[in-house]
């Protein structure tokens, strides 16, 4: 039923979304961001912490809701341990505790809002069985890696033929998930969900924001 109501209220609220131009402003059904990614590494592990930007309960179900910022800190271990972890960011007041170990990912993980995400570098304390390490984690994007606004304009303009079917008069019906990814290099995940559920995947390029591969869910 909230979903429903919230649906409602975005589409009213989504009305004088198109501009003097008529260009529509789909970064409104944006349910899920993660905009950046830092990466550190010692002897024994490897910490990965993202900036996510996700609607709040998180359903892929083409609405759109609130979004609350969240950093998410994984730790993997490159030889098993069985240790006990915790994670501190270090600033004028540091933060953090202790990371869960899961099972089925076989890592440590650890979470907490933001009101404002980190630029460039973080310096943390990883504290390993009483033990502590402090190491800088730095930003895997460089000058040339799109922003996550500029990946979702790549994504709509090579699937139109997905995207203006959602288009009912004049609202967009569906919702959007853009996720920066490393692997070898940076790429963007952008997912076009529709308010069945159904999915295209995209894999774009970082820089150039060429479509790399597609599926449909």
């Amino acid at each position: 039923m909230k979903k429903s109501i919230g649906c409602l209220i975005l589409g009213l609220s989504l009305l004088p979304l198109f501009s003097a131009c008529g260009k529509y402003d789909y970064l409104a059904h944006l349910s899920d961001v993660r905009s950046d990614i830092f990466l550190a590494e010692t002897e024994d592990f490897t910490l990965t912490v993202s900036c996510l930007e996700r609607e709040r309960p998180f359903a892929a179900d083409g609405i759109a809701a609130p979004r609350g910022k969240t950093v998410e800190a994984v730790l993997s271990e490159k030889v098993p341990s069985g240790a006990e972890y915790e994670l501190y960011f270090l600033g004028d007041t540091p933060r953090g505790g202790d990371m869960s170990f899961r099972n089925v990912t076989d890592d440590y993980y650890y979470s907490r809002g933001v009101s404002e995400f980190p630029q460039g570098a973080i310096s943390l304390r990883v504290v390993k069985d009483g033990a502590g390490t402090e190491l800088v984690a730095t930003s895997v994007k460089n000058e040339a890696t799109l922003s996550p606004e500029e990946a979702l304009d790549s994504a709509i303009k090579a699937e139109k033929e997905t995207v203006d079917p959602l288009m009912q008069g004049g609202i967009f019906h569906g919702e959007f998930h853009v996720r920066l990814v490393r692997r070898d290099k940076n790429y963007y995940y952008v997912g076009i969900v529709d308010e069945r559920g159904g999915t295209t995947s995209l894999l774009l390029d970082g820089e150039s924001g060429a479509v790399l591969a597609r599926r449909k869910n």
